[in-house]
């Protein structure tokens, strides 16, 4: 299963998007860096099958997106939507957030992001096998 996980492929533009974060991923960074909220750790822009995440916990296989203002279209929400379906199959816990949270409620956002990460650690662990040979 580790090779869905950050394809080569995708290294480069996995850096170029860690150097163009929006104002609210380098904020939200700034609390999930460094195991910062609740001792867990995060990547930054981590890729899943074809995807890259915003924030990925691995060990609890949560990852947390941020939306701006495109993601409002209903073209991007099918998207999004079909997305969070093929992380679900993989077993990986999707929260959203739009930018804006971020930038106006971020004690919001924290608190509903360190709940998740509480509540995914209580469960057990199950790797779902649905799609796999």
């Amino acid at each position: 299963m580790s090779d869905l996980f950050n394809d080569p492929g995708n290294l480069d533009l996995r850096r170029e998007m860690r150097k163009q974060s929006t104002p609210a991923e380098k904020i939200l960074w700034e609390y999930l860096r460094n195991r910062k909220l609740v001792g867990f750790r995060f990547m930054r822009q981590f890729g899943v099958l074809n995807y890259i995440v915003d924030f990925y916990c691995p060990k609890l296989r949560l990852a947390v997106e941020l939306d701006g203002k495109h993601h409002h279209e209903e073209r991007i929400v099918t998207i999004d939507e079909h997305r969070t379906e093929a992380l679900k199959r993989l077993n990986i816990t999707v929260i959203r957030f739009d930018n804006n949270e971020v930038l106006e409620n971020l004690d919001s956002v924290i608190c509903h992001t360190q709940e998740t990460l509480e509540l995914l650690h209580q469960k057990p662990l199950l790797i779902s096998r649905e799609g796999q040979g």
